[in-house]
């Protein structure tokens, strides 16, 4: 799927009106919820064009059509300032989708695309607003991690409305190693992030451009434990979260690999620098019934229930 913007101060060609009205004319639940259009079941091409014109006439405005396979597949309106100064965040406006192909996914990518249009543009946030009438449209937004900042009236309408807003956070890859002594202990470092607080995580952190998973998590073994003779072994699981990493917020992947070896410490040059740098405040070996307990929070979760489960 592409996002093609419409050209702004231009009339919008024959064909491509076509396509649009019928995306509304599509939507008619919204339609019938929002009042944009005086009659939700008769929208009309002249209608959709003035509404759009608006749009485009403003200089923040871009209209973003959506197209798959040369089809029209979705709109997204978008403004990179709200007319109040004291908001920072550039908005998603309108975001449809062709009716006849809800449930495909299609409306999470077209959000996922114009995040990173604002991401790459040095934007740090996005917000929206939901209708209060509209709990599909809260659903959707809330479940890709838009919370709800404020609820007030729309500036155009005067529609009670929910004020929603996420993060855009960095994507970063990263790879760790559960490395289990003969006991089945397992070696954790402790952390203190300013966003998630202390936590336990394996040896291990983020990716090279150019390294597969497995060379990062050995690498990033090698550095933070001086122990170079081990291997990945099978990958235990994969999980994301969020944490923010020198002042950026981030959106971590991880690949997580188990080995076995023995029971010993970290110990090498240059360790005590490595740890200050990645903010690791001290590390230890956790027997099994410790991690099941978990007093501090351990990444990734039910990392004992997923060690368990896997020699069982």
């Amino acid at each position: 799927m592409i996002l093609e913007p419409l050209p702004a101060g231009q009339d919008i060609p024959a064909p491509v009106l076509t396509e649009i009205t019928a995306l509304y004319a599509s939507n008619r639940e919204f339609f019938a919820l929002s009042g944009d259009f005086p009659d939700p079941d008769d929208i009309r091409p002249e209608q959709v064009a003035a509404a759009l014109a608006e749009d485009l006439a403003h200089p923040d405005a871009e209209v973003l059509l959506a197209r798959g396979s040369g089809q029209l597949a979705g709109l997204v309106g978008t403004r990179a300032h709200h007319p109040d100064p004291a908001d920072p965040d550039p908005w998603i406006g309108l975001l449809l989708v062709d009716a006849g192909r809800h449930g495909q996914g299609l409306g999470r990518r077209m959000a996922q695309l114009v995040e990173d249009r604002f991401r790459e543009a040095g934007r740090d946030a996005v917000r929206l607003a939901v209708l209060e009438n509209n709990p599909k449209g809260l659903a959707f937004w809330t479940a890709l991690g838009y919370e709800c900042i404020a609820r007030r009236p729309d500036r155009a309408l005067g529609r009670p409305c929910a004020v929603l807003r996420k993060v855009l956070r960095t994507p970063r890859r990263a790879a760790r190693i559960a490395v289990l002594d003969p006991e089945g202990s397992v070696f954790l470092f402790r952390y203190d992030n300013p966003e998630v607080g202390v936590h336990w995580a394996l040896p291990g952190g983020g990716l090279e451009p150019d390294e597969t998973p497995r060379e990062g998590a050995l690498r990033e073994l090698r550095e933070e434990t001086g122990w170079s003779d081990l291997d990945t072994g099978p990958l235990l699981c994969t999980w994301e979260h969020d944490f923010t990493r020198f002042d950026v917020p981030v959106r971590q992947h991880e690949h997580i690999y188990v080995t076995h070896g023995p029971r010993r410490e970290p110990t090498g040059p240059g360790l005590a620098a490595a740890h200050a740098q990645d903010g690791i405040l001290t590390g230890r070996w956790w027997s099994r019934r410790e991690l099941a307990q978990e007093a501090e929070p351990v990444w990734p979760p039910g990392l004992a229930r997923m060690l368990d489960e896997r020699e069982a």
